[in-house]
């Protein structure tokens, strides 16, 4: 029995939530955001509280169960507070630019890495070394923030490149003489 699945899901503070067959849709102050629940999965909506719960006990149904339970929670979450990812440029002349809505990024290549920002997403440069990636869907927020650290990953030797915020790069030693 899944234990994140059968904990029904609280509306929180200024969100509303309708539950229309397998669409969960969540409206809220940064937007509004569906998602549609698999069919082997029942969703239903009793005094201001979602409830998941497999429809049959195969495996697919109690698979499926916790991680629906999860991205109902993550849209009511994303609707009021949105999402957040910080990256960190570490490098002699390793630096990003904001142009309109493009990231432009200096990363020690022949040429300057331009990135355009997708619907949804809002990218913000503090400092030069620093980007921040924001918006109300956790998963887009998540893959923009990856697609932007595989230009240049972090290498092990001098830890140079692009890394999450909360990273922690594991150096190796160089060579002996």
């Amino acid at each position: 029995m899944s234990r994140i699945g059968k904990k029904p899901v609280s509306l929180p503070q200024g969100v509303t939530a309708s539950v229309n067959g397998q669409t969960v849709t969540a409206k809220g102050p940064k937007g509004e955001l569906k998602f549609v629940v698999n069919d082997e999965v029942l969703v239903k909506m009793e005094n201001n509280e979602i409830s998941v719960e497999p429809r049959d006990q195969t495996k697919t149904a109690r698979s499926k169960w916790g991680m629906s339970r999860t991205q109902i929670v993550n849209i009511l979450q994303g609707v009021k507070d949105g999402f957040e990812k910080k990256l960190e440029i570490t490098g002699v002349g390793y630096r990003a630019v904001l142009q309109g809505k493009n990231l432009q990024l200096a990363l020690g290549f022949s040429h300057d890495v331009v990135y355009e920002t997708p619907q949804g997403i809002t990218i913000t440069v503090p400092k030069p070394t620093e980007i921040t990636v924001s918006g109300i869907d956790k998963q887009q927020v998540g893959q923009v923030a990856a697609e932007i650290r595989e230009y240049r990953g972090p290498e092990p030797y001098k830890g140079k490149g692009v890394r999450y915020a909360d990273e922690r790069i594991v150096r190796k030693e160089g060579k002996k003489k």
